[in-house]
């Protein structure tokens, strides 16, 4: 599935996609393999971490999501910093 039609399917899914929908998704953006740390768009990287591209960015707001890279006014975001995330989250629920 290209990033087209994975951000076609997300503008098409209703404001909460069923999980199914989510989980093909999140898999399609984590399979994209055209580098080795490719840079995702807001609507991708909210779509890994399965919130809504508002939370998404309240996330980068209060520091849980660092700043994206900016190339002109485009913002985007390596994959692995998405990724390490969900791991530190992960992390800090084990040390709890």
């Amino acid at each position: 599935m290209t990033t087209t039609e994975i951000l076609e399917n997300l503008r098409n899914s209703s404001a909460i996609a069923p999980a199914a929908n989510m989980e093909k998704a999140k898999q399609s953006i984590i399979d994209r393999t055209a580098s080795p740390d490719p840079l995702l768009k807001d609507r991708e990287a909210a779509a890994l971490l399965e919130v809504s591209l508002p939370t998404f960015w309240r996330r980068v707001k209060d520091g849980t999501v660092r700043k994206p890279i900016k190339i002109g006014s485009m913002s985007r975001w390596p994959r692995s910093e998405i990724l390490e995330v969900i791991e530190k989250a992960k992390a800090a629920r084990d040390v709890a």
